[in-house]
């Protein structure tokens, strides 16, 4: 009888099941079951009917009080995003004579970890000491887990060491792997990386894997592609069998680094159709995004195109790539398809729509897709909505109403936006823009050498060399440095990289010599590529024209 009801329980699926089951459960006098009880508890919590558990365990909870039917209680208010009565629960424990035990501990924590009460997190730690559970490896983890979650990874690391490391050494990985998600979630995975180094590896693959897929992530998260890739690689030669979530980690660090891993991003591919996993969305989206980052648009849209299934994200990702790449036209024509399908777009679409208008000139075309947004999606207008926008107006010269669309903004106009301003009034020559402009960059990002050198540009093209000069000279007052140029070039497997002035490179002498016989035969050709340079800078010369060169 009992499993069968078991068996009942876990199988409802709607209220008119449970208010069944609750039914039976209190004509045959079996409520009072801790097993039967708890399993009505999880079910009611699982389907969302919080309110009708906590009903039913407040009757039961006083007259015959279980530690286990309490814990269920609490996990279930937790599943249920009410962690404010999960721990008024919790607190009640000891109101009917019982005592929290290794179970009741984590439940609490994660409720605390959900309200962010740190101070009330302190004083379970202390309870759970005062309990003698301060070694348990559930308690533990979930003790690092709440402190990771406020950034205080030094009480979360002092929990951990205090852990007996006869206990730590055995099958205890479940603490390791929790210590190790911290210093990720801090933005540390290098510690995470020596931990991960020197975790037992006593326990099964999905462990091992779990750790090894959270320091991949953490360093793409961190914008360390290349440390990424080389985790990744450590765990190939640990015999490690990476999963789809830890190829979706290593395909986001190649996205990143673009053309530099391109062999890398196909043999995940490769490996993606090996693995039967190449009709799974988020991969074939992050793929979209690697091909397209690498400069391999067809392969982006091949991707795309044998697509069984798409989402919003989908359409989205190729949408940018398509603008990325210049291919204005197509990214509209593919917004196009998106809309026949009836796929409805995110706001993330549309920043890539108007990128796309910008690209090709479309003033009319953008100005209708911004407004659209709000009046025929109900999408909000976001800054980087704007900055499209700004941008688009200030490409196609239409600076006066770039300006007034910033005045008409929302939100406090920001360095992207400025700099949009700054470039448009750089390329239709309007002085008195690049000053007003850089007047609000210098306040935002005042180490940016760039902004000087562009408004210098501006006013000598205008032939106003004074405000030329004085631009310079602010740049040098304010004590900002201008960065090197810098270009790379990639031969067979090996990428190259030079800096304006550096002559480490093995082959320098060679290449430079190179680079001075083509100079020269441009020049009897009738052709001077340094003056045919912006030579208002007054910091570009020959030399940085010859390393420039390779890009």
């Amino acid at each position: 009888m009992r499993e069968r009801l078991l068996y009942l329980l876990k199988h409802c699926s709607n209220l008119k099941h449970v208010e069944t089951a609750h039914g039976f459960l209190v004509r045959t006098a079996l409520h009072h079951d801790k097993l039967l009880l708890s399993q009505f508890i999880e079910t009611c919590s699982s389907l969302g009917f919080s309110a009708y558990a906590h009903s039913v365990f407040s009757v039961n909870s006083q007259s015959h009080p279980h530690i286990y039917v309490f814990n269920t209680m609490i996990k279930g208010m937790t599943l249920c995003n009410s962690a404010f009565e999960a721990l008024l629960v919790y607190k009640s424990i000891g109101r009917v004579g019982l005592r929290p035990d290794c179970y009741s501990f984590p439940f609490a924590l994660k409720a605390v970890v959900d309200l962010r009460a740190m101070s009330l997190g302190t004083q379970i730690h202390s309870q759970a000491i005062c309990a003698g559970l301060e070694s348990n490896v559930h308690v533990v983890s979930a003790l690092i887990q709440m402190y990771s979650s406020s950034a205080r990874i030094s009480d979360a690391r002092k929990v951990f060491d205090e852990m007996p490391l006869a206990s730590v050494c055995s099958d205890d990985v479940v603490v390791w792997m929790a210590m190790i998600a911290g210093y990720v979630k801090v933005g540390d995975p290098d510690t995470a990386m020596d931990l991960l180094s020197r975790m037992p590896r006593t326990q099964t693959n999905g462990a091992v894997l779990i750790t090894w897929t959270s320091v991949i992530a953490g360093y793409a998260q961190m914008d360390r592609p290349d440390e990424a890739i080389a985790v990744f690689r450590k765990m190939q030669l640990e015999n490690v069998v990476p999963d789809e979530i830890a190829m979706l980690a290593v395909l986001s660090a190649c996205a990143q680094l673009g053309a530099f891993h391109i062999r890398l991003g196909e043999c995940i591919h490769g490996y993606v159709k090996k693995r039967g996993f190449d009709q799974m969305v988020t991969l074939k989206n992050a793929l979209i995004e690697m091909y397209s980052n690498s400069g391999n648009i067809n392969n982006a849209l091949h991707v795309f195109e044998n697509m069984t299934r798409r989402t919003v994200i989908s359409w989205t990702t190729i949408i940018s790539a398509l603008a990325f790449h210049g291919l204005g036209t197509q990214a509209l024509d593919m917004f196009s398809r998106m809309e026949m399908v009836q796929v409805k777009p995110n706001d993330i679409t549309f920043i890539a729509v108007l990128s796309a208008c910008a690209h090709v000139g479309l003033v009319d075309l953008g100005r209708y897709y911004f407004h659209a947004m709000k009046y025929r999606y109900g999408i909000q207008h976001e800054i980087q909505h704007y900055g499209c926008m700004i941008d688009l107006l200030g490409r196609a010269g239409y600076l006066a109403e770039a300006l007034e669309l910033v005045s008409e903004m929302p939100f406090q106009p920001n360095a992207a936006i400025w700099g949009s301003l700054l470039a448009a009034s750089n390329i239709h020559g309007d002085a008195e823009l690049g000053e007003l402009a850089l007047l609000h960059l210098v306040q935002l990002e005042p180490w940016n050498s760039g902004n000087y050198a562009l408004l210098s540009n501006i006013y000598a093209s205008a032939g106003r060399w004074d405000k030329s000069v004085m631009a310079r000279k602010m740049m040098r007052d304010k004590g900002v440095r201008k960065m090197p140029g810098w270009s790379f070039i990639q031969v067979s497997t090996r990428t190259h990289e030079f800096i304006a002035g550096d002559t480490s490179h093995p082959q320098f002498d060679r290449i430079h010599g190179t680079l001075f016989t083509m100079n020269e035969q441009i020049k009897t050709a009738h052709y001077d590529p340094i003056n045919k340079f912006d030579n208002h800078d007054s910091d570009i010369g020959p030399a940085s024209i010859s390393y420039c060169s390779s890009f």
